[in-house]
């Protein structure tokens, strides 16, 4: 269970983060992870963002999976 949780919000932080930077990754990939500390968002917006983006996620799952249950 929490191997797949994982799974999934590694899958999202690499989604976000290729989908937002992706000139960044292929051009310069080491610059940008070393620039992440003077980033205006603040170094740890990209675990924050993904978080948010999981738990949104999280609750639409969580969601269909209680509709699923109620018609069978």
């Amino acid at each position: 269970m929490v191997q797949k949780e994982l799974s999934i919000f590694i899958l999202i932080f690499l989604f976000l983060a290729l989908g937002m930077h992706f000139g960044a990754w292929i051009d310069h990939p080491v610059v940008h992870i070393k620039g992440l500390s003077s980033s205006s968002l603040g170094i740890w917006h990209p675990l924050f963002i993904t978080f948010v983006a999981y738990v949104f996620i999280l609750v639409i799952r969580v969601l269909i999976h209680f509709v699923k249950r109620i018609k069978d």
